[in-house]
């Protein structure tokens, strides 16, 4: 037993490292990560190493677990002043685009693969929720207009609520069913009841939290995170939605004053970078290679469907009522990524034993690795050329600093891209609210301190500390003088966009 336990350590932390490592080879290749980890758990797996899992029932409560984590994650990264104004289209595309997609994706597949109803209908609902874990470490490398980027978080990390209870509902036997509209009251409940324990949770922890003077600052990053563990709890036991409840408590969390909030997110990222590699894995080791060859023509043939079919109509009847554009709408159509959620939700099936369940499974498995592949290596190209991107949008630097941490302050970066009304001006011209400053600008591969007086030039990199309070105020005034230039104020630019 001794020997065995050893061999697994040793199997399991090289498999860490080889993953930590592919995360700087994918983003240099452009490429998702998740593909090399499915990869290279197809490769340990029974076509490679020789290790044999077939246990889909532990695969599903594993992946579980860490979408947990995952979505936690997420929530506690989302900031409630980007969130709020697109809380209103996240949601509706969370809701009526799933209940879109899943019909238009449900009546062809019945009539183009010549599968049953029910079977049709599980294939929609695995494939209509995107991926957080893709959608995260994807967009938030990209300088896409933060509303943009603001909907697609949002959207992952809420649609999972709606789509497992409606895989649940899809995965019972024949004959098992409610009534349609007892079904539908059901998800409702489900819904607004995971959301008001989610809310209760944050609130709850928050308060404690900040009362709590822990003995170390450890305990802090444990708490949080334990905080949104038992928000799923409680929504479970509560015959309510946990996936929500987690998403809510961590927006909750992530946006209140909490001491050490800094490390609470350094903690949560790290965890949620674990969860990714392993729930990854742990897919490709149970994926079989032989069987997948038969899955590639209906995986083709259901991924078209979604992509040029099923997510543009989600998104048009989701969204245009909110004023979108249709560049905006082609961007949010084609940025709807999947990634290990569908193949964890494809595991719920095939643990209950659902005739054509396997089928479904490497069906979805192949989708995933194909689509994944040439939806991340084609979003920054797509993106830049339906004019959604924002290269002079600010981004979070996560870092470790005590006196940050101190202040309640933020640490900014900012690159002044080709064509921004930037160039040319002084610091002392950006007119930044108290609390912001510039504190070190990168020219050429050197660094220095700037002056009040130092002109900021194209291709310049800026260092930005901005207090909580004034963070968002100093976002708006570096957004409008970037459009107007140094007399912004004198246009009434305030750095409101609607296009953002």
């Amino acid at each position: 037993m001794s020997h065995e336990f050893n061999l697994a350590l040793l199997i399991g932390a090289a498999v860490l490292l080889v993953c930590v490592g592919a995360v700087r080879l994918s983003v240099r290749l452009g490429l998702p990560s998740l593909l090399v980890y499915l990869l290279l758990g197809v490769v340990i797996g029974e076509a490679g190493l020789g290790i044999e899992f077939e246990n889909a029932e532990l695969t599903r409560t594993l992946g579980i677990c860490a979408l947990v984590v995952i979505i936690a994650e997420g929530g506690l990264t989302a900031r409630w002043s980007t969130l709020r104004p697109v809380l209103g289209p996240a949601v509706v595309l969370s809701t009526v685009g799933v209940a879109v997609s899943v019909t238009v994706v449900g009546v062809i597949t019945h009539y183009a693969l010549g599968v049953g109803w029910q079977q049709a209908l599980l294939y929609g609902a695995v494939l209509s929720s995107t991926d957080a874990a893709a959608v995260f470490s994807t967009l938030r490398r990209m300088p896409v207009r933060p509303r943009l980027a603001a909907i697609l978080e949002a959207e992952s990390g809420i649609n999972d609520a709606p789509v497992v209870i409606l895989v649940v509902l899809l995965s019972l036997p024949e004959g098992s069913h409610d009534p349609w509209w007892q079904q539908l009251g059901l998800v409702g409940y489900e819904l607004a009841a995971g959301a008001v324990i989610g809310l209760v949770v944050g609130l709850g922890g928050a308060w404690a939290l900040r009362r709590a003077a822990l003995p170390s600052a450890g305990l802090y990053p444990l708490a949080a995170v334990g905080l949104t563990v038992l928000a799923y709890a409680v929504g479970s036991v509560a015959h309510a939605s946990g996936f929500l409840a987690v998403y809510v408590t961590g927006v909750v969390l992530g946006n209140a004053h909490l001491p050490h909030r800094r490390a609470m997110l350094g903690f949560a990222d790290g965890l949620a970078w674990l969860a990714q590699i392993g729930l990854f894995v742990l897919l490709g080791l149970l994926a079989s290679p032989s069987q997948l060859g038969k899955a590639v023509v209906p995986a083709l043939v259901v991924g078209l469907v979604l992509i040029l079919l099923a997510r543009p109509l989600s998104v048009l009847v989701s969204v245009t009522p909110f004023r979108f554009g249709w560049r905006d709408q082609a961007f949010l159509s084609w940025a709807g990524l999947r990634g290990a959620v569908p193949v964890v939700l494809a595991t719920i099936p095939l643990s209950a034993g659902l005739p054509g369940a396997q089928t479904l499974f490497n069906v979805v498995f192949v989708l995933v690795v194909v689509y994944t592949a040439v939806q991340g290596v084609t979003l920054p190209p797509v993106a830049k050329r339906l004019g959604v991107t924002a290269p002079g949008e600010t981004t979070d630097l996560q870092v470790e600093s005590a006196p940050l941490e101190r202040m309640g302050a933020d640490l900014l970066q900012l690159e002044v891209p080709a064509g921004s009304k930037l160039n040319g001006v002084h610091v002392d011209e950006l007119r930044l609210p108290v609390g912001a400053v510039v504190t070190l600008v990168l020219r050429d591969g050197g660094a220095f301190v700037p002056e009040p007086q130092t002109r900021l030039k194209t291709r310049d990199s800026l260092l930005i500390v901005a207090t909580e309070q004034v963070r968002d105020a100093a976002e708006r005034r570096l957004r409008a003088v970037s459009r107007r230039g140094r007399l912004a104020r004198w246009f009434a630019e305030h750095g409101e966009d609607r296009r953002q």
